[in-house]
C-alpha cells in the first residue's frame, strides 16, 4: 500500500511519496536458509537517497545547464515522483545550489592549499610559472583522479564561470578571494606589471579552463582522435607551461612599449 504524507514547504503543502523514497532500496535477495537482515537506519536512507538526487541533478545540470532541467527531469531520471524531490529540496535554485555546494568547499581549499604550500616554500621568489601551477594544478587533480561526479561537476563550474546573473554571484562568493590572491603572487613575480595586464592575462587563462572543463569534444575532432577532451593529465602537462608564456609575453610586450623611445 502507498503512504501519503503531508509536508509542507515554500508556504504550500504537497504529497510525499513515500513508496518512491522505499523504492530506491534494493530488495534483497532470496535465500535458502535464514539469514539475518542487515536494516539501514532512517537516517542512512535518507542520506543515500540524497546522494542519489543529487548525483542525477549533477549529471543532468552538467549536460543541459541549469535553465535546460526541472525537477520533473531529475525524479523522472530516478523513476521516482517529483514530490520526493521536494521533500529534500524546496525547488530546482536550491537542489542546483545544493550539487554546487557539495564539491565546490573541496575545489576551493585544493586551492588554497596549493597557493599556501607554494607561499610558504618560496617566500618572495615567486615565478609566474609557480604560482600558477599552485592555483591549478590541485585543481585539475580532481578531475584526473577523482570520481565521475567531479568531471560532471567540471562542467557545471565551466557554466556558472560563463553566465552573468546566478553565476556571477556564486563566483564572486567562492572565487573571487582565491584569484585576487593569486593576483598579489603574480605581483611578486613581475612587480612592473601593471594591473591591467595581470587581470586580462588572467581572464584569458580562466576562459581556456573552463572550456576545459566543458569537454565539448570539439578537439578530438580537430585532431582526428590525436587528443582527448576528457584527457586531463594530458592538459595538466601543458596547461601552466603555456599560459606562464603567455603572461610572461604580455609583461615583456606592455615593458617595451612603456620603455623610452630612443631618437
Amino acid at each position: 500500500m502507498t503512504e501519503h504524507r503531508a509536508s509542507r514547504s515554500d508556504g504550500y503543502h504537497f504529497i510525499q511519496i513515500v513508496t518512491s523514497e522505499r523504492l530506491l532500496e534494493s530488495p534483497a535477495p532470496m535465500a535458502t536458509t535464514p539469514e539475518k537482515k542487515v536494516r539501514r537506519s532512517r537516517a542512512e536512507q535518507r542520506a543515500a537517497t540524497e546522494k542519489l538526487i543529487l548525483d542525477t541533478a549533477e549529471d543532468l545540470f552538467s549536460q543541459r545547464g541549469y535553465f535546460g532541467v526541472t525537477i520533473k527531469d531529475v525524479a523522472d531520471a530516478m523513476g521516482i515522483h517529483p514530490a520526493l524531490i521536494h521533500y529534500y529540496h524546496d525547488g530546482k535554485q536550491s537542489l542546483f545550489e545544493a550539487v554546487w555546494e557539495r564539491r565546490v568547499e573541496l575545489a576551493v581549499s585544493a586551492r588554497i592549499a596549493g597557493l599556501d604550500d607554494y607561499a610558504n616554500a618560496v617566500g618572495d621568489n615567486v615565478t609566474i610559472e609557480g604560482a600558477l601551477r599552485a592555483f591549478y594544478d590541485n585543481a585539475f587533480d580532481a578531475y584526473i583522479h577523482g570520481e565521475e561526479g567531479w568531471r560532471s561537476f567540471g562542467r557545471i563550474f565551466a557554466q556558472v564561470n560563463n553566465a552573468p546573473g546566478y553565476g556571477t554571484e556564486l563566483m564572486d562568493e567562492y572565487f573571487d578571494p582565491l584569484v585576487l590572491r593569486l593576483i598579489e603572487l603574480l605581483k611578486k613575480a613581475v612587480p612592473d606589471a601593471s594591473d591591467e595586464d595581470l587581470f586580462w592575462c588572467f581572464q584569458l587563462t580562466s576562459g581556456a579552463y573552463t572550456l576545459i572543463l566543458s569537454r565539448t569534444g570539439r578537439i578530438d575532432r580537430l585532431s582526428n582522435g590525436a587528443c582527448s577532451s576528457d584527457d586531463f593529465q594530458a592538459v595538466r602537462e601543458r596547461f601552466v607551461t603555456f599560459m606562464a608564456a603567455g603572461f610572461a609575453a604580455v609583461f615583456a610586450a606592455s615593458k617595451k612599449k612603456d620603455a623610452p623611445q630612443s631618437s
